[in-house]
């Protein structure tokens, strides 16, 4: 295991960064949770199996995440004010597009996969490009994990674990869209891609 950890080195200003921003991160998914209200779900259709999607992204998280670290000690050089800022523009664009796509979403947003009697089609903001755009924000994530902690040979494992554990995820969630929306929802699929606009 610690083969295919291999820490490279890594700056301290990084790995704070990157911790910083999660504590940030976690304020914003608290507060999409709570902007769902507390009001009873009438006719809601689950699939709790979404949640072994959920184990498996979180192995290829932990597979980047664990392990090791090479820290550069001493004043900050160019390479660490560099990575501090690549660092720092990823997980803005992660924040900034999983916050976007949970204000989109409102009430429609879960963990687990599921629909309501009053389900809406959200088509707009993030989902007028991507349909997953969360799922995006954290592929985004893991490669902003592999950057600041040094950990680039965990992606050898965690970006394939990550993307089975969202393909588990999305096959569900699309079959209840799709069992509640018909026609509309294959309109949608047909003209936006899953995960990168125009591409994938």
């Amino acid at each position: 295991m610690i083969a295919l950890i291999d820490p490279q080195p890594t700056s301290v200003l990084a790995v704070g960064a990157l911790f910083t921003s999660l504590f940030v991160w976690a304020a914003a998914l608290l507060v999409a949770r709570s902007r769902r209200g507390g009001t009873k779900e009438v006719g809601a259709q689950r699939d709790s199996g979404s949640m072994a999607g959920v184990a498996v992204q979180a192995l290829g998280f932990l597979a980047v995440g664990f392990g090791p670290l090479n820290l550069i000690l001493g004043a900050p050089g160019p390479f660490a004010i560099g990575q501090l800022i690549a660092v720092l523009a990823l997980m803005a664009a992660t924040i900034g597009l999983f916050v976007a796509s949970a204000r989109a979403m409102g009430r429609n947003w879960a963990i687990v996969a599921r629909t309501r009697e009053d389900h809406q089609l959200v088509t707009w903001g993030p989902f007028a490009t991507i349909r997953n755009p969360i799922y995006t924000a954290l592929f985004i994530w893991i490669l902003t994990m592999a950057l600041a902690l040094g950990h680039w040979r965990g992606l050898i494992l965690g970006v394939p674990l990550y993307w089975i554990g969202t393909w588990m995820r999305v096959t569900r969630e699309e079959k209840l869209l799709r069992a509640q929306f018909g026609a509309a929802y294959d309109a949608y699929a047909a003209r936006v891609k899953r995960f990168v606009p125009g591409l994938i």
